[in-house]
C-alpha cells in the first residue's frame, strides 16, 4: 500500500478494500500458515500446544484470554500479535479513534467526510501504533477504559455537556482497528468488568447518558493468573462467557526447552563473555526450577516463574565475573561453588506453603539446590545409590570408594568461593582418586572442565549422603560423613564398610 496517499479520493481510487481488523489478522496469519512462517517467534515449547490453540482462536476471529501461571509468557504471547497485522492503515487525519475513512465512527470524522468528501485528508498508522495494553490496577475506572465527560474541552470549545464532542474517549477507543490487550484481567473490579459486556457482545460503547453508538473494531486479548481467582479477585462469569477462546499456558515441559528460554531471554553483556558457562551448570540452574515446582514446600498455586532461572543464570555468570576481578584473571569458568550466588534469585521468586516458612526461605532455597545437584549427578555419573547394599565385589567396583575411603581417614578438603583458578586447583588435587575417576570417565575433558567435574563429584557425593558437607559464609567444607555425626548404629558402620 502506497503510504503516500493523502485524501480520501485517492484512496478510493488506488483500490484499497477496507477490512476489520479480526479478517485483517486473519488473513495475515493464514500467509504465514502457508508459507510455514512461525507467527509467534521467540516463543519456546509452546509449538505443539498453546500456539495452535492461538492460531484456531485467531482463525475463529476469537477474543482471547490466555490463563497461567505467572512467567509463562502471556503477554508476549499477545505482543506478537502485532505482526500479524497490516503495516500500515489508512485514518481520517486527526482522527482520536483511528476512525476509517470509508466508515467514520467519531463526530469528528463524521463532520469532516461530510463536509470535504473525497478531500478529506488522511494518515497512515502502523501496526505498532495499533497495539494498546492495560495493566488492570484495583484503581482502574471505567473512564480510563471507556471515557467520560471532559468538561476542560467543553469550556475551551465552548460547547454544553449535550455536546458529544466533550466526550474524552478511553483506552479502548482509542484501540479502534487495533489490538487492546488487559493484563491481570480479575484484578479488574466486577463492576469495571461490566462495563466491557457491551463492547465483546456488540461492539459498541456506552458512556454516561450520551445516545452514542460506536461499533468499535478492536481484537481483545486478555491474560490471568488463576491464583487471582482466589487472592485478589475474579472474572465475572457473564464476562468470561464473552470471551470465545481461554487457552491454558504451561510452563516448559523439558530441561532442553527451559535451557533454550533461559539462554534467550538471559540479560548477559558483551563485558561479561569472558565468563563461561558450561552446560552442566546450566542444566543445574534450570533443575532447581523443576524441583521447585515439584517440592512439598513450595506453593504450587503460585508457581515458579521462568523468571527464576533466568535471574539464576545472570548471578551464576556475575558470581564467576566477580571472582575473576578480585582476583585479576582475564576468563573464568563457573564453578558450582558460585551457585551459592543464585540464592537470591531464588528466595524471591517463590513463594512458600506453612511448612516452607517454618523451614524458611534460605533454607528451602539451600535445599532446592542440593536437590538439584542430586537429580542431574546421575545424569554425568553412575547413581551412588546403585551400590548401596551390594555384595562386596561389586563394592569393589565401586567408581567412589577411593574418595570415600580418603574422607574416612579423617581428611576434609575446603573449597573458598573467591580463590583463584590455582588454589583452586590445589584443593581439589588433594583428594586421592578423584582425578583419577574424572578421567576414567571423561578421558576428553581439558584441564578447567575436569576441575569442575571433580567439584561436582563432592556435591553429588554429599548430596547422595555418601560425605559431609557444610556450607559457611564463601566456604565450602568436604569432610568424613560418620565423622560428624554425634551418633550412628552398626547398620550404618556396615553399610560405609561395603563402600
Amino acid at each position: 500500500m502506497n503510504i503516500n496517499i493523502s485524501t480520501l479520493g485517492e484512496l478510493k481510487k488506488s483500490g484499497y478494500k477496507p477490512k476489520s481488523v479480526k479478517e485483517e489478522i486473519r488473513q495475515n496469519l493464514i500467509r504465514k500458515l502457508q508459507h510455514k512462517e512461525n507467527a509467534f517467534p521467540g516463543i519456546i515449547g509452546y509449538e505443539d500446544t498453546v500456539i495452535p490453540d492461538t492460531e484456531r482462536a485467531l482463525l475463529s476471529r476469537h477474543n482471547i484470554l490466555f490463563l497461567g501461571l505467572r512467567g509463562q509468557a502471556k503477554t508476549r504471547m499477545a505482543r506478537q500479535m502485532i505482526s500479524l497485522l497490516d503495516e500500515y492503515i489508512p485514518i481520517v487525519e486527526g482522527s482520536e479513534v483511528n476512525d476509517s475513512p470509508f466508515d467514520p465512527l467519531s463526530r469528528y470524522a463524521r463532520d469532516m467526510v461530510s463536509e470535504l468528501g473525497d478531500a478529506t485528508p488522511i494518515s497512515w498508522v502502523s501496526r505498532e501504533q495499533r497495539y494498546s495494553e492495560k495493566l488492570a490496577t484495583p484503581d482502574v475506572s471505567v473512564a480510563d477504559l471507556v471515557g467520560d465527560i471532559d468538561p476542560i474541552k467543553a469550556a475551551n470549545m465552548k460547547l454544553n455537556y449535550a455536546d458529544e464532542r466533550v466526550i474524552h474517549f478511553g483506552i479502548i477507543p482509542r484501540s479502534n482497528r487495533g489490538i487492546f490487550v488487559i493484563n491481570e484481567l480479575p484484578d479488574l473490579q466486577a463492576r469495571i468488568q461490566v462495563s466491557l459486556f457491551n463492547i465483546l457482545q456488540e461492539g459498541d460503547i456506552q458512556i454516561r447518558g450520551f445516545k452514542v453508538r460506536m461499533p468499535l473494531d478492536i481484537l481483545f486479548v486478555f491474560t490471568a493468573n488463576p491464583e487471582d481467582y482466589t487472592n485478589r479477585g475474579s472474572i465475572v462469569t457473564p464476562l468470561k462467557d464473552r470471551i470465545e477462546s481461554q487457552i491454558i499456558t504451561h510452563y516448559p515441559k523439558n530441561v532442553e526447552n527451559s535451557l533454550l528460554i533461559t539462554e534467550q531471554e538471559a540479560n548477559v553483556h558483551e563485558d561479561q563473555q569472558h565468563v563461561h558457562i558450561s552446560d552442566m551448570i546450566k542444566r543445574l540452574i534450570e533443575q532447581v526450577a523443576f524441583e521447585a515446582r515439584n517440592s512439598e514446600y513450595v506453593d504450587k498455586k503460585s508457581g515458579v516463574s521462568a523468571r527464576l532461572t533466568i535471574a539464576a543464570y545472570e548471578n551464576a555468570v556475575s558470581a564467576g565475573e566477580r571472582r575473576a576481578i578480585i582476583n585479576k584473571e582475564k576468563s573464568t569458568y563457573i564453578r558450582i561453588a558460585d551457585l551459592q550466588g543464585i540464592i537470591p534469585a531464588i528466595t524471591g521468586k517463590i513463594e512458600l506453603v506453612y511448612e516452607g516458612e517454618q523451614e524458611g526461605p534460605l533454607q528451602v532455597a539451600v535445599n532446592l539446590l542440593d536437590k538439584s545437584i542430586r537429580s542431574v549427578f546421575s545424569q554425568y555419573f553412575p547413581n551412588p545409590d546403585s551400590f548401596k547394599k551390594r555384595k562386596q565385589s561389586a563394592a569393589a567396583e565401586n567408581p567412589y570408594r577411593a574418595v570415600i575411603q580418603w574422607f574416612d581417614k579423617g581428611n576434609a578438603v575446603q573449597l573458598l568461593q573467591d580463590v583463584n583458578d590455582k588454589q583452586y586447583e590445589t584443593s581439589l588435587l588433594k583428594v586421592e582418586g578423584l582425578k583419577e575417576l574424572i578421567k576414567g570417565k571423561f578421558p576428553h575433558a581439558n584441564a578447567k572442565e575436569q576441575l569442575l567435574l571433580m567439584e561436582f563429584v563432592l556435591h553429588g557425593l554429599a548430596s547422595y549422603s555418601l560425605i559431609s558437607k557444610k556450607v559457611v559464609e564463601n566456604e565450602t567444607r568436604f569432610s568424613d560423613l560418620l565423622g560428624t555425626m554425634m551418633n550412628f548404629g552398626n547398620s550404618t558402620e556396615e553399610e560405609n564398610e561395603e563402600f
